[in-house]
């Protein structure tokens, strides 16, 4: 999902300026007695009055009596209310946040027996683009039963909220998410579709953390508590001071405020409980950066326990992986479509196949990271590592051959016997052991130490002007950030990063071509997951990581992208629809970015900023 902001209306500066003052005057209002109970009372009680009246003032935009700025001016406030509790609702009531009050506004499924069901989106997302968009006076009755449907929805979670808020809560892992959120998602411009109010929103959201924390930790002496204090009054006042969206600078506000406020907030204990955090989210609370190695639990998204893996069983995978003797002609191994001198891809538009003279369906994407995503391979078909191998093993076109085969290759093997008795302290070599083995080596191949990480981290001090330029490119102006979200670059949503999302862009068959056309493939539509075979999936295709694509060309799903010019040339055009074709659900903006030739330059090495190897040696 790639908004544009190119055009808003004027209202806005002033309108939310005035707004913004008003409740930042009603946070510092609060009175020094005030307890958490009572707070995010006060918070819960100003979002459902907010609602109501958005409700109200909906209905009466739906028959004409009042124009559509009035709409907006309200709508906006209900988000700004919205914001200064989002940090608790969205972490206690996570699902039904998302499916109900401020989920994106895309169209997805629910699953009715073996049959999809495609569910309209909810909330204060949809509505932003809605009632900011150029069409609003054809949407009054969508506008109207949203409004409707977010005031019943929130009225019932409102109705057990009071029951639940405990006055001793410290949700230091809900504010420290609610930092990932604000950077991956609001500031970026994701959560705001139609407005673009995204940086508006975050002041608000980083004042209502601030209340709540001077609330629960008011002494003020306490050296930590002074930093913490300084750094969201630093932060609040950056973004007061911001004249518009495209000229703040993303790179210097991360590393300046929100990841020192990340790390800060972590030296806190918390009190939500582990089972409650290790169910919920990949994220490591124990993590010290948000652009650190450990910042997500890669076990979190495999079959593959912490406990259970190590070193052994690493360099077992390893031997595997480069092994041609797990395919059945004995030719192809892994790293044949996932070299390590290539980012752990191949270079060419679509790797060969065991078929003599053929290739398989699709470009060989880089491995590094891989493990970071709920589900694999460009159609989502496979939801593990190990289903992920599992494919490749039984694909006619690939290794064409099965497990019993394999295992029997490596029982006969005097290197492997000697091998898995060191590792499994049994002679036996079984399905599941070969499949530990090789998840735990790609689940190594992980790649966050690159130049940009360590600039971040404070390791390095300097990077170039023309990365920076291009990092508050690709996460302001460019709308890159709104799909391939920080730190992973890919389609791995914040902050609980336990969802890949899968995009229609119009890739074209031949972007040489003088007629653009587009790719045949139908993507995640033909992935045989029949429970999900839904026109809304047609020709769309999970959406992979920036992080080394300077060294994993040719590019998109088909290969025909040979160039980092060429792919930032497309998105640059609107995708498909911007070029003109006909793109069925496309969830690419179709509006021009209208970037410069140097700030293609400066994506392409922001991009560039990005490349580490590292896992490869």
């Amino acid at each position: 999902m790639a908004p544009n902001y190119q055009s808003k209306s004027k209202f806005l500066v002033a309108g939310l300026t005035a707004v913004i003052t008003l409740l930042l005057f009603s946070f510092s209002s609060r009175t020094p007695e005030m307890t958490t109970a009572d707070m995010m009372s006060q918070y819960t009680a100003d979002l459902n009055k907010a609602i109501i009246s958005l409700d109200e003032v909906a209905n009466t935009y739906k028959y004409g009596k009042i124009g559509i700025d009035s709409l907006q001016r309200t709508l906006a406030r209900t988000r700004l209310n919205y914001k200064k509790i989002e940090f608790f609702l969205a972490f206690r009531y996570a699902e039904y946040v998302n499916e109900h009050i401020n989920g994106a506004p895309l169209l997805h499924i629910e699953r009715s027996g073996t049959r999809p069901l495609v569910v309209v989106p909810e909330g204060l997302q949809v509505l932003d683009e809605l009632i900011f968009s150029e069409t609003a006076a054809d949407e009054k009755t969508a506008i109207a039963s949203t409004a409707k449907k977010l005031r019943t929805n929130y009225s019932l979670l409102f109705e057990n909220l009071n029951k639940k808020v405990q006055s001793n809560i410290v949700e230091v892992n809900a504010m420290r998410l609610q930092l990932v959120r604000v950077f991956s998602l609001g500031i970026t411009g994701f959560d705001t579709p139609g407005s673009g109010n995204g940086l508006q929103e975050a002041e608000v959201s980083l004042h209502g953390m601030y209340s709540f924390f001077k609330v629960n930790y008011p002494d003020v002496n306490n050296n930590t508590t002074k930093e913490i204090v300084a750094l969201f009054e630093g932060a609040i006042q950056k973004l007061h001071t911001t004249a518009s969206f495209d000229s703040l600078d993303r790179l210097d506000f991360l590393k300046t405020y929100i990841d020192p406020l990340y790390k800060k907030l972590g030296t806190i204990p918390a009190n939500t409980d582990a089972e409650f955090m290790e169910n919920t989210t990949a994220w490591n609370p124990d993590s010290k950066s948000i652009f650190s190695a450990d910042f997500l639990n890669p076990y979190f998204f495999t079959q593959l326990k912490k406990k259970d893996d190590n070193e052994q069983l690493k360099s077992l995978g390893k031997m595997l992986f480069y092994d041609p003797i797990l395919s059945g002609d004995q030719k192809l191994s892994c790293a044949s479509c996932h070299q390590p001198d290539k980012g752990f891809a191949d270079a060419v538009p679509k790797s060969l196949s065991s078929i003599q003279g053929k290739t398989v369906l699709r470009n060989a994407p880089s491995l590094l990271n891989s493990v970071y995503a709920d589900r694999y391979f460009y159609d989502l078909r496979a939801f593990s590592l190990e289903q992920q191998a599992e494919h490749v093993i039984f694909n006619s076109g690939e290794f064409n051959t099965a497990y019993s085969v394999i295992v029997k290759k490596l029982k006969a093997s005097g290197r492997y016997n000697m091998k898995f008795k060191q590792v499994f302290g049994t002679t036996e070599v079984n399905r599941d052991q070969f499949s530990k083995a090789l998840a735990s080596y790609v689940l190594s191949l992980q790649s966050f130490n690159s130049p940009l990480d360590k600039f971040i981290r404070g390791e390095t001090s300097e990077i170039s002007q023309e990365v920076k330029n291009g990092f508050n490119l690709f996460t302001g102006k460019a709308n890159c950030a709104t799909c391939h979200f920080a730190p992973t670059f890919a389609g791995l949503v914040p902050p609980f990063y336990s969802d890949s999302e899968s995009e229609i862009l119009g890739v074209l068959a031949d972007p040489k071509a003088k007629t653009p056309k587009p790719d045949a493939d139908k993507g995640r539509w033909d992935n045989n997951i029949l429970s999900e075979r839904a026109w809304i999936y047609e020709k769309s295709f999970k959406t992979m990581t920036v992080r080394n694509a300077d060294l994993t060309g040719p590019y998109f799903h088909n290969g025909a992208y040979e160039t980092l010019d060429e792919v930032i040339e497309f998105y640059n055009k609107g995708g498909g629809e911007g070029l003109g074709l006909t793109v069925a659900n496309q969830t690419l903006s179709a509006g021009q970015l209208n970037l410069t030739d140097k700030e293609k330059k400066e994506l392409i090495a922001f991009i560039r900023s990005l490349n580490d190897v590292s896992a490869a040696r």
